[in-house]
């Protein structure tokens, strides 16, 4: 049987990486370049200084990945590469260099949609998953209930109407004065607080049971904590970590628990980096547990942005004959829905 090695490149915000996956299953090689510690002295990504940090370490980090995973450009198959969604500037990075390569070596140019690979990175952890099942996505940009009918065809069940949960993890955590980004420091102190300490909006949206909104909870954070600095009452960090972690949670198992009722889905997998957190984690766990739906989660280290979920989504959008020529360009926004209805 003929093994197919896919080199997927991602470079959509911060991270800049690379790898080589086998088959869509077998990480070979899986690089990354972040660029956390310059963006944290501005509280959030600076998208020129991350196009130009891209374009600065996309070769080598192209190259380690080839290295690491014992190869060259010759024992590769196709070049799978972030195209959308994502900050414009970044993205032209990582295409750009796919473009180069791809044309100079003559192998297949595969554009592959952020949010498919997101949801990709559970084939990597968990070989046995097939569709159809039911994903959610919750990371810094994207908070979406998708139904996954094949591995190329997708229909977006729910999606955030203002704030992405990430996001709201970043905002929070800076009104309770922790660094850039937040979900891990949010994540730590909710261990040490009380999740019931402080009652906070969930948010439903008026006739549409699936979509989220965000935007509400992290001003009540804000108007909370500054509320108390206004009046010197003493704010135990860790408490209001807790519940806000805990209100997030349980708004992201409300609805998505809801959805998969509604399609009688059995299977459900989460993905993004929001899905490292781990009091979202231990509420999937139990709400699946006592629904009799299985779960499935990504390794911690495929959770956030990385090119193996690229060059896994990159083999079975290969597979499904998706190719892309020298005119590719990046896209800001596009929605999974759209892809599925251009094949």
């Amino acid at each position: 049987m003929t093994v197919m090695k896919i080199l997927g490149i991602e470079s959509s915000c911060d991270e800049t990486a690379a790898s080589v996956v086998e088959d869509g299953k077998t990480v070979l090689s899986n690089i990354v370049a972040s660029q956390i510690d310059e963006h944290r002295l501005y509280g959030g990504v600076v998208p020129e200084i991350a196009s130009r940090r891209h374009a600065e370490n996309i070769g080598w980090v192209v190259r380690e990945a080839l290295l690491q995973a014992n190869c060259t450009l010759a024992d590769i198959d196709g070049i799978a590469v972030t195209y959308a969604p994502g900050l414009i500037g970044a993205l032209l990075v990582g295409i750009s260099f796919a473009k180069g390569l791809a044309m100079s070596s003559g192998i297949p140019l595969i554009p592959v949609h952020h949010i498919a690979g997101h949801i990709a990175a559970n084939y990597i952890t968990h070989p046995d998953l097939e569709p159809p099942y039911l994903c959610l996505v919750i990371s810094g940009g994207h908070s979406h209930i998708i139904e996954v009918r094949d591995y190329t065809k997708y229909h977006v069940i729910g999606r955030t109407r203002d704030d992405a949960a990430g996001e709201c993890f970043d905002k929070a955590a800076r009104t309770l004065g922790y660094e850039y980004p937040g979900g891990k420091f949010i994540d730590a102190a909710a261990k040490l607080g009380d999740p019931n300490a402080y009652k906070l909006p969930k948010p439903k949206i008026p006739n549409s049971e699936f979509d989220f909104s965000f935007s509400g909870l992290k001003t009540a954070v804000i108007n909370t904590v500054h509320n108390a600095e206004q009046k010197g009452e003493q704010l135990r960090r860790e408490d209001m970590a807790a519940s806000f972690q805990k209100t997030v949670a349980d708004t992201l198992v409300e609805r998505t628990m809801a959805a998969a009722k509604m399609l009688g889905s059995k299977k459900l997998a989460i993905a993004g980096g929001v899905s490292a957190n781990s009091g979202v984690r231990g509420a999937f766990e139990k709400a699946c547990a006592d629904r009799g739906v299985k779960l499935y989660m990504p390794e911690l280290k495929y959770c956030g942005d990385n090119a193996a979920m690229i060059a896994c989504q990159g083999y079975y959008d290969f597979l499904a004959g998706k190719r892309a020529d020298e005119s590719l360009n990046g896209i800001a926004t596009l929605s999974l829905d759209k892809i599925s209805e251009e094949q």
